[in-house]
């Protein structure tokens, strides 16, 4: 699914690279940080039967990472309460899966008391883009604009979500 924020883009405007995230151990994740490369955010548990599409993700960190792209797990117990978890024992389970790519700390990613990035995301997209369930994936743009939203049942290596991809990246 390819969706593009209908809001009109002025030098004034809120883009994704005014959010700060904390990573899960423990420093601040500026997305200013990464202004000129695509950003993929994804929430992800430990405990969801979508748990294979971290094998997904990590592929597309180890394929993409050298040509600018960032992948970014925000572990959420939101849905069906399936990372009940602590974020240090957070951490050792996502190593066991081999993850590599950035995570942040446990976060809420719905509702009033959502991370700003996602209150962002609803502003933004409007209340239809908030995320359902976990592994629910939002791609942003080298400027910090929407470029692509894709629910948890779509598959990070989708044809849709690698051509998107693939599209905000550098020629090899």
């Amino acid at each position: 699914m390819f969706i593009r924020s209908p809001h009109s883009h002025t030098k004034c405007e809120t883009t994704a690279h005014s959010l700060v995230f904390n990573e899960i151990d423990g420093p601040t994740l500026s997305l200013r940080r990464f202004e000129g490369q695509p950003i993929l955010v994804v929430n992800t548990a430990s405990k969801c039967g979508f748990v294979s599409q971290f094998g997904a993700l990590q592929e597309l960190w180890d394929r993409y990472r050298e040509r600018g792209l960032i992948v970014i797990g925000v572990p959420s117990n939101d849905f069906g309460e399936q990372e009940p978890s602590f974020n240090d024992e957070i951490q050792s389970l996502y190593r066991e899966h081999g993850i590599t790519f950035i995570i942040t700390e446990k976060t809420v990613v719905v509702g009033e008391d959502a991370h700003p990035f996602y209150h962002w995301v609803v502003d933004e997209l409007g209340e239809g883009a908030a995320p359902t369930w976990n592994f629910h994936k939002y791609l942003i743009d080298g400027a910090g604009r929407f470029a692509g939203l894709w629910p948890a049942e779509v598959n990070p290596l989708d044809t849709s979500v690698v051509e998107t991809i693939e599209s905000l990246l550098p020629c090899s």
